[in-house]
């Protein structure tokens, strides 16, 4: 049997030309051609040869392609020395003013007090070039909108629930994915010859960290030791704004000491974390030293505020059959009542009960279970979370609306008595 050349065949069809005849092809020329650098492979108009293209050394460039590898930005000769850069190469930093519009600010704040913003504690120990003094009015005013719109929202939040809700909104992992949802990457060191708009921090030392509201306990040594209980009232006296226990020597010295050993560790990842979200922060107190609070409030309303938390998956309950009974009793309410309103299964494998619990002819919650002492306990906590999760409405009036000079009449807001003791 002949044996077929199908390599014939394609040169014939990739060689044809309309108008001439095939066999009027060479039959060299159906041979395929030696590989050709596809470097070399350049067509040019003129028939002269291509010209030998050679690149002169000099300082920005040894011996590498000027096209693919451009220059880079020329330093002032104290730039390397500098532990951040100066404020003068802010204005010529794409990455800054990509973030300037990014965030929609106001051109009211330059480009130089968001490349401040930029600088934390650790990459700079100078106030005057840090964010530190911007981000603790960030960090003030950050806490005060997001706590009078929690009270006024939800005025039946019991006091746990609320610090949880806090961090949930202003705690150091939020404010940090805010900051990684406006495109802020950061340095890999921090230097003077870093770019402006990149964040800049360091792992191996602790900055000075932002001095809140509350005190050091005298017991705090022993409290995560023993694991003591301290409780709400303690809590609001002398813990920070998320009702966490201040201890920032020990914090420092703990985080510095495993940072010098570690890299990459949970460790390492808290102080990023922390680095970031004092970048919001600081963000914030720039946009209030430079525009006002009108402004700063808009600000943290389309930032921070319109993140979406769970309040139902914030609360838990150990015994809320008897939690509901006291609150049914406080408020004078007919005593609770568990009544089966529909089940399927009952001897299968997977039965569902469906218990409702009731006060007289008003039914508080509802709930399905795999047994009825299941269904009981989850009704009683729906029941309890449709109480304490009441609001009044989403555009609630809030305490600082009155600072406007035009302000309606304040009305009186909704005050609870609070939640229940026995808890």
């Amino acid at each position: 049997m002949k044996r077929l050349r199908l390599d014939r065949w394609t040169g014939q069809l990739l060689l044809a030309r309309p108008g001439v005849p095939s066999a009027s092809v060479p039959r060299a020329a159906l041979r395929p051609a030696a590989a050709v650098p596809r470097c070399a492979a350049v067509r040019h108009q003129s028939s002269a040869a291509a010209p030998q293209i050679t690149w002169e050394e000099d300082a920005y460039h040894d011996g590498t392609d000027p096209i693919r590898f451009p220059p880079l930005e020329s330093l002032p000769p104290q730039a390397t020395s500098l532990p951040s850069p100066s404020p003068e190469r802010a204005l010529k930093s794409a990455k800054l003013a990509a973030l300037h519009a990014r965030l929609s600010l106001s051109q009211k704040i330059p480009l130089q007090t968001l490349g401040r913003a930029l600088v934390d504690a650790s990459a700079d120990a100078d106030p005057q070039f840090n964010n530190t003094n911007l981000a603790l009015v960030g960090q003030t005013l950050i806490n005060y909108h997001v706590a009078e719109w929690l009270m006024m929202r939800y005025p039946r939040l019991p006091m746990t629930v609320l610090y949880s809700a806090m961090k949930g909104f202003a705690g150091p992992t939020a404010l940090h994915q805010i900051a990684r949802s406006w495109g802020v990457e950061h340095a890999a060191a921090p230097g003077g010859e870093v770019d402006p708009g990149l964040l800049q921090f360091s792992l191996h030392r602790q900055g000075d960290a932002i001095h809140g509201f509350g005190s050091r306990r005298a017991e705090a040594d022993w409290l995560k030791e023993n694991k003591w209980r301290h409780g709400i009232s303690s809590r609001v006296v002398f813990d920070d704004d998320f009702g966490d226990t201040v201890d920032l020597e020990a914090d420092r010295e703990h985080l510095s000491r495993r940072s010098n050993t570690e890299y990459g560790n949970e460790y390492t990842r808290l102080l990023a974390e922390k680095a970031y979200a004092t970048c919001t922060r600081a963000v914030t107190g720039a946009l209030y030293a430079h525009c006002g609070r009108d402004a700063v409030k808009a600000f943290i309303r389309a930032h921070v505020l319109s993140r979406t938390l769970d309040f139902s998956a914030l609360f838990a309950f150990k015994k809320p059959t008897r939690e509901l009974f006291m609150l049914c009793a406080r408020e004078d309410f007919e005593p609770p009542v568990a009544r089966l309103l529909s089940e399927t299964g009952r001897m299968s494998r997977t039965p569902v009960f469906v218990v409702g619990i009731f006060s007289g002819k008003d039914k508080l919650g509802e709930a399905a279970g795999a047994s009825l002492n299941v269904a009981r306990h989850k009704a009683a906590m729906n029941a309890l979370k449709a109480w304490y999760l009441y609001s009044p409405g989403e555009n609630v009036r809030v305490p600082s609306d009155m600072l406007h000079e035009d302000a309606l009449p304040w009305n009186p807001a909704y005050i609870d008595m609070g939640e229940i003791v026995g808890r």
